[in-house]
Formats: structure tokens, C-alpha cells, sequence
């Protein structure tokens, strides 16, 4: 496996409240990756530790071959304009429309004229099964699933090799759910995409995640397939995956 994040030994710490505790886990060039835990287990954290929203207090994070402490100004730009972020909900503006939330990274950090970001955009609409119209419609005029997928095209207007994803099906029905999940699939082939996901969502583990970590007790429990972790004996997977939901689940198969 060629990892394309690697975390080693991340502590975190809030004031006195000590979120990761020697933290480690890699993720592979082209995986839809899963980051699980209960609540307060520090994955959203360490998802924005990955994209430089936060510092450890120790550690190291590398992204795409970069050690994230030791980055120059310019190295950092480059970093961030190789990933897209959606966060869990949604983070448009209210006051821009669904055209212009998009093409927003694209307006200030390229020097791109407006004809063609006005293609790019319509293509990222295209491309999240948005239907044309919705360019033109604010944030409140969108259902959940239109608010994530609006998202989600944002996240990818620069064409970025690895995609950020913050419970993503978190509000979204049981059908908009799978065909949430559907769409990262579908994208991660067609674009050669890197996915990194916080979820809670079984559905999204046993469906598309190919490998995942568990955070708990300020640690990572397991990491591999879901077939080793579910291997695992902690009382924290044993809860997870065990437990009446995760049974309810695994009647399913995958």
C-alpha cells in the first residue's frame, strides 16, 4: 500500500482535556478510508488536524509526502488546493447561490476567466447529479440531499486528489443515504480519488469504505477491513458492531 496520509504518534490536547493519545494510522493512494468512533473519540479533530485546521501538540501528520509541521508558505497553498472538504453541514453561504458557492475557491485563487468558471461550475453540478436549474437556488431552497451534493460539487471545483468528507449522510434518509454513498464511489473511480471519511453511518461501512480506523479511549482500537476489525475483541468494537443495530446490519450482509 502506498499511503498517501500517514499519522504517527498525535497527541492532542485541549486545555486539560487530552483528545488523542499517541495517535497512528495510514491511508492508502486511491481508498475510501473511514474514520469511526463514539462521540468525543477525536475524529473530526484529526480530520481537521489533516487539513491544517488544527496542530497536535505532538506527532507527525503527513499529507501527499509533506510533514505538516515542517511546511513553507508556498508548500501549504499547494497542499490545500489538492484536497476538497465537505463539511458535516453543508458550510454554504447562505446569501451565494448554488453557482456561486461553487465557483467561489475558483474566482479568488485563480486567475481564470469568468466564462470558463462558469463552465467548470456547471460541469461540477452535472457531475453530483444536481439538475440543472439548481445553480440559481440559495442554500434554503435545497433539500438535505441537494444542500450535500452542492457541497460535495464545491469540494471538487479545483479537481483535487483527495476528498475530506465529515458525515456526509448524517440527516439524510435511509435512500438519499445510498445515494450519497453511491455517488463517492462513482466519483472516486472517475476522478482517482483519495477518500477520508468521519461517519457513524453502518450502511457507509459496509458498503463502501475500504479500509477504516476506530478511535476510542483517546487511541486507535483497530484499523484495517472491516472484516479485521470486526476480528477485533475490544468492548468498543464489540459495542459497535454487535450491538442490536450493527447486528440488524450484518443480517444484511454487504
Amino acid at each position: 500500500m502506498n499511503p498517501i496520509i500517514s499519522v504517527t504518534d498525535v497527541v492532542t490536547r485541549f486545555g486539560d482535556n487530552l483528545v488523542h493519545d499517541h495517535v497512528s494510522l495510514s491511508v492508502g493512494e486511491g481508498e475510501i478510508y473511514g474514520l469511526l468512533g463514539g462521540s468525543g473519540s477525536g475524529k473530526s479533530t484529526l480530520l481537521r488536524e489533516m487539513i491544517m485546521l488544527q496542530q497536535p501538540e505532538s506527532g507527525r501528520l503527513e499529507v501527499l509526502g509533506y510533514d505538516l509541521n515542517r511546511l513553507s508558505r508556498n508548500e501549504a497553498a499547494w497542499l490545500r488546493r489538492q484536497w476538497g472538504v465537505l463539511f458535516q453541514a453543508g458550510a454554504l453561504y447562505s446569501s451565494l447561490t448554488v453557482a456561486e458557492n461553487i465557483g467561489i475557491t475558483l474566482k479568488e485563487y485563480t486567475a481564470l476567466p469568468r466564462s470558463i468558471i462558469d463552465e467548470i461550475v456547471h460541469m461540477k453540478i452535472a457531475m453530483v447529479g444536481l439538475p440543472e436549474h439548481a445553480a440559481q437556488l440559495y442554500p434554503a431552497q435545497l433539500s438535505g440531499g441537494m444542500v450535500k451534493r452542492a457541497a460535495l460539487a464545491r469540494a471538487l471545483a479545483r479537481d483535487p486528489q483527495l476528498l475530506f468528507l465529515d458525515e456526509p449522510t448524517s440527516g439524510l434518509d435511509p435512500i438519499g443515504a445510498e445515494a450519497f454513498d453511491k455517488l463517492i464511489m462513482e466519483l472516486r473511480e472517475m476522478l482517482k480519488l483519495t477518500v477520508v471519511m468521519v461517519t457513524h453511518d453502518l450502511d457507509s461501512i459496509w458498503t463502501i469504505v475500504d479500509r477504516l480506523a476506530v478511535l476510542g479511549e483517546k487511541k486507535v482500537i483497530a484499523e484495517g477491513t472491516l472484516e479485521q476489525v470486526m476480528a477485533t475483541q475490544h468492548p468498543v468494537i464489540r459495542k459497535f458492531f454487535y450491538g442490536e443495530r450493527g447486528r440488524l446490519r450484518s443480517h444484511h450482509g454487504k
